[in-house]
């Protein structure tokens, strides 16, 4: 029985609470099951994007920072396109270069022009073209990459300011302006891309996933006028939306990770782990959408803070573990911690280090021994 075909609509550097208040997401939401709580392993792409393809964190796949593409463990770690492609799909990811994912498996591999290319056209023609793949008996596996907002923050935030700009974070009302109009041209993205897949009725067979892999600051934290320098919410919290016909539409508050992507997409195909690789981080997500009891697991993130260097350093230097309430954050570079109540305090603004001894320690346990991992 042929399986369904895999489509992910990746919107780099779309923010959660933009797209919670969206309506064309509101609309989304009717259609989909919506993870309101879905966390990422890196506010940046390369190590977000390995991570959710290897379903792993990247202290284990060696994917954990700006500079270590290469150094991703490929022999060890088997990726959800070398799964797809292993059981006849074809495979094509269109992106914004050739890092931000691991490339083993894919038949095609493109890397579109972020400044003059017409995104919106380039992938409706795309799932125009594998539609047809389709139609003559073939699964495929299309893996679309939206840039504009990264494309937008690079030209008008990273090339004027440092982390460190005044005038960037006295002006927070002028920078969330900004980050508005990008996120609103990639609804208009999104729509279009959305309104070709039902169009060519590929919802009707198919397993969509829409999602980030990070936010991006509008000045919330002096120190970052982007993302990948802290573990806050505002970069961390991610956008995520599964679409199948097998679905029956629902909101899920329990926290997620994106490795568990991976793992939730080869469950519901039926596609068997590998155990001759490594095992995952992740877990399938399928329990939860299917409203069966699944236990809530730890999150993970890191990044590296630059600090007053031009360049991010090449091994993370800040990281964070957290739970539905709790979020410990451990700052490598100056040995700091950070605990907040998630609950009460979604906006991090009040440290509690120090006045949640029992709590901290069960964090900082769970911190040192996913960070130690191999």
């Amino acid at each position: 029985m042929p399986k369904d075909n895999v489509i992910i609509i990746m919107i780099d550097g779309g923010r959660f609470d933009r797209a919670l208040n969206s309506k064309l997401y509101q609309k989304i939401q009717q259609k989909s099951v919506f993870f309101s709580n879905s966390v990422t392993y890196g506010p940046h792409t390369i190590a977000a994007m390995h991570a959710t393809f290897s379903g792993c964190y990247g202290t284990r796949t060696g994917t954990n920072s700006y500079w270590s593409t290469y150094d991703f463990k490929k022999d060890q770690f088997q990726t959800l396109t070398e799964y797809l492609s292993n059981n006849g799909y074809y495979t094509h990811a269109d992106l914004i270069n050739e890092l931000v994912v691991p490339k083993q498996g894919f038949d095609t591999f493109t890397v579109h022009d972020e400044i003059n290319d017409d995104l919106t056209l380039r992938h409706t023609e795309l799932l125009t073209d594998v539609s047809k793949r389709h139609k003559n008996g073939q699964n495929f596996f299309l893996y679309l990459h939206y840039s504009n907002i990264h494309t937008g923050i690079m030209n008008e935030v990273l090339k004027k300011y440092t982390n460190f700009s005044k005038d960037f974070f006295d002006n927070k009302e002028v920078n969330a302006e900004r980050y508005d109009r990008l996120f609103s041209n990639s609804e208009i993205y999104l729509s279009k891309v959305l309104d070709q897949i039902y169009d060519l009725h590929l919802d009707d067979n198919s397993i969509i996933l829409i999602m980030s892999d990070h936010g991006v600051s509008v000045g919330e934290k002096f120190g970052e006028r982007a993302y990948g320098a802290f573990c806050y919410d505002y970069t961390l919290k991610t956008i995520t939306h599964f679409i199948s016909k097998k679905f029956t539409s629902k909101k899920i508050t329990q926290q997620i990770r994106t490795i568990d992507f991976m793992p939730t997409i080869l469950d519901y195909l039926e596609i068997p782990l590998n155990a001759e690789k490594n095992p995952l981080d992740g877990i399938s997500l399928l329990p939860l959408i299917h409203n069966q009891k699944l236990d809530e697991q730890i999150a993970y993130s890191e990044t590296g803070n630059p600090l007053s260097e031009k360049q991010p350093p090449k091994m993370p230097n800040v990281m964070s573990v957290r739970n539905s309430k709790w979020k410990l954050i451990y700052n490598v570079h100056n040995d700091t911690k950070e605990l907040y109540d998630l609950s009460t305090d979604p906006l991090e603004s009040k440290n509690l280090i120090g006045t949640k001894i029992e709590i901290e320690s069960t964090l900082w346990d769970e911190l040192i021994k996913i960070r130690n991992s191999n």
